[in-house]
């Protein structure tokens, strides 16, 4: 018995290319749909938080959330201090001085006691181990990447320091650590 409707080459690339132009459709009219979800420009940059750093004592770490992204606040002891800066001469897989991971003050002094950075390893992203590694800084467990008490990678495989957010001091003891950008 023969099949009474042979296949149709014609008919099936026209229901794949129709198909297709649909779904191009749908993402066409969907990706201004999703934009409007986003908040608008001013919005965004009145994104923040306030973190008031005078309840920290020396050798403690907070973790906040800006916008959903982690951010550590880690009031350094005088004996990590003295070892970041002695280090500021070291060879470093991505070189930068203790005092640059800094921000001043209002009165353009800076607190070296404060250190605020993103908690993340530059490598593939894990969250690091603090006060551990070989430079009493900060370890990654994924991979092993190294960093010293001012969030510089001293060991690979992580390629940069630690990121700083951008963060400013409102007063003596509150800083202003702003929206973080999600990319």
């Amino acid at each position: 018995m023969e099949d009474p409707k042979p296949a149709k080459p014609r008919r099936d690339f026209l229901f794949i290319a129709t198909g297709a132009v649909a779904a191009i459709g749908v993402a066409a009219v969907a990706k201004p749909l999703v934009g409007q979800w986003s908040p608008a420009g001013d919005t965004v940059a009145k994104y923040g938080l306030d973190v008031d750093l005078s309840k920290l004592q020396a050798g403690e770490q907070i973790l906040v959330h800006v916008v959903g992204r982690p951010v550590a606040i880690r009031y350094r002891t005088p004996a990590e201090i003295a070892a970041a800066q002695a280090d500021d001469d070291a060879d470093m897989i991505d070189p930068a001085t203790d005092r640059s991971r800094l921000r001043p003050k209002p009165d353009g002094s800076f607190d070296p006691r404060f250190l605020v950075f993103v908690p993340i390893c530059t490598h593939f992203g894990c969250f690091v181990v603090g006060e551990a590694g070989d430079f009493d800084g900060w370890y990654c467990p994924c991979h092993g990447a190294h960093f010293d008490t001012s969030g510089r990678v001293r060991k690979p495989p992580a390629p940069t320091n630690m990121a700083i957010p951008p963060y400013k001091w409102v007063s003596d003891t509150v800083i202003s650590i702003a929206y973080l950008n999600p990319s």
